[in-house]
């Protein structure tokens, strides 16, 4: 059910809610030991003039399926477009929500170990106070065991989710998450969502759960 997203995380004894002062809105939460560093990050952050604020922490199963499924019926425009009608194709339409959006059932969001920081777009990142964000992340994120997952895209990476320079995992607890989903988790698993059936064709595990930074394989 951790693996899923099936929780319910103001009740559950894993989770913790993001502190306020962290918070960009109220009733967000994650794995009480990846908010515990974080909050340990951010104090440090903003004695070097950084402010991290969380935009998105925890996702259950149906919040990521809301997501998931809005782009595939076109309810969420992709691109300037709805889908449907711009790829009518299945797997096709899968991978392009794939570049940015997990299948249910899939995102580390689920575990309550990875936290979107500050904004969603990667050029934010790419100057001013969003640079400064980036950099101090890089240089000091792992020092309280976080990681940026979705680093770009090469030959070190060649599969899985676009670059995500907001989307940074409490590895000590993710890792080990990591590593049972191949086992724990099926393909059976992976249903009752809109394009479901794309999943095993596409090998959403092997390529989208595993196909993250090498760095934050640990």
């Amino acid at each position: 059910k951790y693996l899923m997203g099936d929780v319910k995380p103001g009740s559950d004894p894993l989770f913790k809610a993001v502190p306020g002062k962290l918070a960009t809105r109220a009733g967000m939460y994650g794995h009480k030991d990846a908010v515990a560093a974080l909050e340990k990050m951010a104090d440090a952050a903003a004695t070097d003039g950084v402010d991290l604020k969380v935009v998105s922490a925890f996702r259950s199963f149906n919040d990521q399926k809301t997501i998931w499924n809005n782009k595939w019926t076109g309810a969420t425009l992709v691109e300037g477009g709805k889908l449907p009608n711009t790829v009518p194709d299945p797997k096709k339409r899968a991978l392009k929500i794939l570049e940015f959006s997990s299948m249910p059932g899939t995102s580390r969001h689920h575990w309550g170990t990875d936290f979107d920081l500050n904004d969603l777009t990667n050029t934010y990142f790419a100057s001013g106070k969003g640079k400064k964000i980036h950099d101090w992340l890089t240089a000091h994120g792992a020092d309280y065991g976080f990681c940026q997952v979705y680093s770009p895209k090469g030959a070190d990476r060649p599969n899985g989710y676009n670059e995500e320079r907001w989307h940074w995992s409490y590895i000590p607890v993710a890792s080990a998450y990591l590593a049972q989903y191949p086992t724990v988790m099926g393909y059976d698993h992976l249903k009752g969502f809109e394009g479901a059936a794309a999943a095993k064709d596409i090998d959403v595990i092997t390529n989208y759960v595993q196909g993250i930074n090498p760095a934050c394989k640990r």
